[in-house]
């Protein structure tokens, strides 16, 4: 990542987390991408995450599998995960090879995205089983 074009980047937004793919990655960069992104959601105490995937015009297996762990890990550490951007396109492939997000919740954009994690701060939280 040192010296070569940013392939992603992670801003703070008040209590959220802001993460942009500005290029597709490949498997060791995702993971690199998980791992700061999870880091990031503790050191800066984050209550949410926007994942804005606008830039990818492939979203393969592996990617779509990386983002729900991101999103599953992030639940973890007590924040929401909320993925912008999807293509058309790439909506169309991962109905038609059924790959789907999980329990992360998408949205349209990053002002759409922002609003979902309003909605889910607002929000009581949910009683622990």
């Amino acid at each position: 990542m040192n010296g070569g074009p940013r392939l992603f980047s992670i801003l703070r937004q008040g209590p959220y987390l802001i993460a942009s793919i500005h290029t597709a990655l490949d498997d060791s960069q995702l993971v690199r991408f998980q791992q700061d992104l999870v880091e990031r959601i503790g050191s800066d105490r984050a209550r949410g995450v926007v994942i804005d995937v606008a830039a990818l015009d492939v979203l393969d297996s592996f990617a779509s599998r990386t983002l729900r762990d991101i999103g599953e890990m992030a639940r973890l550490r007590g924040a929401v995960t909320v993925i912008v951007g999807i293509q058309p396109d790439v909506a169309f492939a991962m109905v038609e090879l059924g790959m789907d997000t999980g329990r992360v919740v998408t949205a349209l954009d990053l002002e759409e995205g922002l609003a979902e994690l309003d909605t889910y701060a607002a929000a009581p939280p949910a009683p622990r089983r």
